[in-house]
């Protein structure tokens, strides 16, 4: 496998354990690139990996680097001084941008490319799901693990290719899409954007990326995406197409109906009305499916058909995840970390809870300058449920802040009149959580950073409790 502008037939993948990167090695691996790479810990996306004949290295040295490879791929996370693409540098190795080997890959096929601030990974997946349900074999990356095939990405017969299209360090500008989705526009990732106004001009420079005679896909509900579309509307060999539940949308959600933890959606598309169901809850996940079901649609798939195989999604890891119960406790893991996200798992989960069950939450913020600018919207969106446990600022990729901690969450949900507890100690959660959850509650692992971890924890604390009640009801 060749490109010519970045060579990729024997590629070396600095933190191939990433979501993003990982799912680009598999794709080459599969197409019969010798894919070798380095990764911070062991994992079973390390071992997939392996399965497939990359060779992976736990660690990060110069001599992780084979000779004979023919790029480095990185990506924004990766450090200046890592030793590895120092290493490259100092060898004369072409070091490739994880975007640009995205785009590589997409090159030769019908590349529906699907951005916004948050809702990005859930979308993908839709049409990755409802595409491959419907027999044609797409090829997709997406920045999360399906349910079902249980993998993020795949290297598919059919001509296309659906990818997740990253805003948060602009490297979606290199993406040429037949067909874009963008979802939302929020000031987001603020180490990289300094305005609002930034980020449209951002993805003004995304939509102005989509081929000639190619299609927009956009929110008519969201008001930074109405503002977007309102910037590039009248572009020439651009069609636009608004979904959502206002009236002037072009595909119009007329109503999205609880049924537990799945929705029944309504909707009108080029004056048919569609009837379907999604596997997960909430209005915020139904809009989702309708923004792919519009996007397939401008690429030629009978909306019909689209709209059914739609019904097979199941999900995707840790988006609305049910990870298990015990002690009649549900325990959910969300990767909402922006307060939007956070807000609309919320609102789902609780249209989705029957009896008198409560929504509990342990929530880890993740990044320091996102906690610094949305430390109040985050708080704000804590109160939505009956009670919750903020944990440590997860740190990713970047060094702390003087004065910037998980208190200003904690300070903000308290003034939003939550129930809300630090818990500075990750290991002592689990106990935590168990003592405060009662039967019938659902109890929410919420944030992007290693919070995920959390859930199989407190089901065995609760199962633990409910073996110990169960052996003093035996000894009475």
């Amino acid at each position: 496998m060749n490109d010519a502008a970045h060579d990729l037939h024997a590629p070396h993948f600095i933190g191939i354990g990433g979501a993003g990167m990982s799912g680009l090695a598999k794709i080459l691996a599969v197409r019969g690139a010798s894919v070798s790479g380095s990764d911070s810990k062991e994992s079973e996306t390390v071992l997939a990996l392996r399965a497939l004949g990359a060779s992976v290295h736990i660690g990060h040295a110069a001599e992780h680097v084979p000779d004979g490879v023919s790029s480095v791929v990185v990506s924004s996370a990766i450090r200046a001084d890592n030793p590895e693409l120092a290493a490259a540098r100092e060898r004369g190795i072409p070091v490739v941008h994880r975007s640009d080997a995205l785009a590589a890959l997409m090159g030769g096929r019908r590349a529906l490319a699907v951005a916004g601030t948050h809702g990005k990974t859930t979308t993908t997946s839709m049409l990755a799901v409802a595409l491959g349900e419907l027999g044609l074999d797409p090829s997709y990356a997406i920045g999360g693990d399906l349910d079902a095939p249980g993998s993020n990405a795949h290297h598919g017969t059919g001509e296309i290719f659906v990818a997740e299209a990253d805003e948060s360090d602009r490297s979606f500008h290199k993406y040429a899409p037949e067909v874009a989705i963008v979802l939302n526009v929020e000031l987001d990732h603020h180490a990289n954007y300094a305005s609002i106004d930034d980020i449209y001009e951002s993805f003004e420079t995304f939509v102005g990326r989509i081929t000639p005679g190619g299609t927009l896909v956009v929110s008519a509900d969201h008001d930074g995406a109405r503002e977007l579309t309102s910037r590039v509307a009248g572009r020439e060999g651009l069609n636009v197409v608004t979904v959502g539940a206002a009236e002037d949308a072009d595909v119009r959600v007329l109503s999205v109906t609880a049924r537990g933890m799945t929705s029944e959606v309504a909707v009108l598309l080029d004056g048919e009305e569609l009837t379907f169901t999604v596997s997960v809850p909430g209005r915020h996940y139904a809009h989702n499916a309708v923004a792919a079901l519009a996007a397939g649609a401008a690429l030629g798939v009978p909306a019909a058909d689209l709209a059914k195989a739609l019904g097979s999604y199941t999900g995707v890891r840790r988006r609305l995840q049910l990870k298990g119960e015990a002690g009649g406790v549900q325990v959910i893991d969300s990767y909402a970390h922006h307060p939007t996200e956070m807000t609309a798992d919320l609102e789902a989960i609780r249209e989705g809870l029957e009896g008198s069950g409560r929504v509990l939450v342990v929530f880890q913020p993740h990044l320091f300058s996102r906690t610094q600018q949305l430390a109040e919207e985050m708080g704000r969106a804590l109160a939505l449920a009956d009670a919750s446990v903020v944990l440590d600022i997860y740190p990713a990729r970047e060094d702390p802040i003087p004065g910037v901690t998980s208190e200003l969450i904690i300070d903000a949900a308290r003034r939003a009149g939550a129930d809300v507890t630090a818990e500075h100690a990750f290991d002592a959660a689990p106990a935590l959580l168990a003592g405060l959850a009662r039967p019938g509650d659902l109890l929410l692992t919420m944030g992007a950073g290693d919070v995920t971890n959390l859930g199989p924890a407190v089901l065995e604390e609760l199962g633990r409790g409910l073996r110990h009640l169960n052996s003093v009801a035996t000894n009475v």
